[in-house]
């Protein structure tokens, strides 16, 4: 009893200390005033290899049961690991501007689609060391399609807009493709 008593004691008095000495861990609020919204339009060929000894996407994980697409490189329920190369032009020889790292999920049952999530780093030019993120739907078996931009760093701080891709080249053996992006990014 005297310990129960003790202990609750000690619990009111932390209790009560604690406001006095845990101040100071936010600010006062001050209005908001935004920043002027800048548009940029961004043009690259993304190159998503899964064959050889240089794959830029792995298997990190696949279901160990028969699911849709089962024949298919990513059956239903796989989920990828990626570090792409972007380039400017649609050959792997062209100039690489940076590389796109994230993870993409096989998600379609009735048609394959994925879902992606994806940051896509500048390593050159204007935008060197600023990065986008794309976090969307991606039906890979439509050659034109949208995936939503959701965030930005750097120089695309707070991005927000759209990437429109066109599929390039793809092999559905292998699961190699090169992906063609023309982006907006609304950012301050």
């Amino acid at each position: 009893m005297d310990r129960s008593l003790i202990l609750a004691w000690m619990l009111v008095l932390c209790t009560a200390m604690a406001p006095a000495c845990c101040q100071g861990y936010y600010s006062h609020s001050v209005p908001y005033v935004p920043l002027p919204e800048k548009v940029t339009h961004l043009h690259f060929f993304l190159h998503d290899t899964m064959s050889g000894k240089n794959a830029s996407a792995v298997k990190v994980a696949r279901p160990n049961m028969t699911t849709a697409f089962s024949d298919s490189p990513a059956p239903f329920g796989t989920v990828l690991a990626v570090d792409d190369p972007i380039t400017l032009g649609p050959d792997l020889a062209s100039e690489v501007i940076g590389n796109a790292q994230g993870l993409w999920v096989s998600t379609g049952q009735d048609v394959v689609s994925l879902v992606v999530y994806l940051d896509f780093g500048f390593t050159r030019g204007e935008f060197n060391g600023s990065s986008f993120s794309v976090f969307s739907r991606n039906p890979v078996t439509q050659k034109k399609r949208e995936v939503a931009v959701v965030g930005g760093r750097g120089k695309f701080r707070m991005a927000t807009g759209f990437a429109q891709l066109k599929t390039h080249f793809v092999n559905f053996t292998t699961g190699d493709a090169i992906v063609e992006y023309d982006v907006t990014l609304i950012h301050h």
